[in-house]
């Protein structure tokens, strides 16, 4: 049930697709989808209680990757649908391009970014 839920918003399958390729910082996904800290907060929430993506913080930051193999059947069946069926939709298309210029950036500049949005 949990992962159903969890599937069934586009911008939760978006953001798995997004770390389909590397871990990436709240930061990073928070600038790629241009979403309020609490409507991220709550997609990886979502996602995380699911099984869908693991997490690990490093200093001030947090971490969010897939989950490593082996992972239930159930999980390893959901996300093999997720990328097989929608990775090569026109918005994950621009998403990875998106995504590409913010790798380049400093990460302290986006979490700075994200920090000043957020006193706003």
């Amino acid at each position: 049930m949990a992962i159903t839920k969890a599937l069934s918003d586009p911008s939760r399958v978006r953001i798995l697709l997004a770390l389909r390729r590397q871990e990436l910082c709240v930061c990073q996904i928070t600038e790629l989808f241009g979403f309020a800290p609490s409507t991220m907060s709550r997609h990886l929430s979502i996602l995380h209680q699911a099984g869908l993506i693991r997490s690990r913080k490093a200093e001030r930051w947090v971490y969010y990757r897939l989950p490593d193999k082996p992972v239930p059947p159930a999980i390893g069946e959901a996300l093999d649908w997720v990328k097989k069926s929608l990775t090569k939709t026109e918005a994950v298309q621009a998403d990875a391009r998106h995504l590409d210029k913010i790798l380049q950036m400093d990460l302290k500049i986006i979490c700075r970014r994200q920090t000043r949005r957020r006193s706003c």
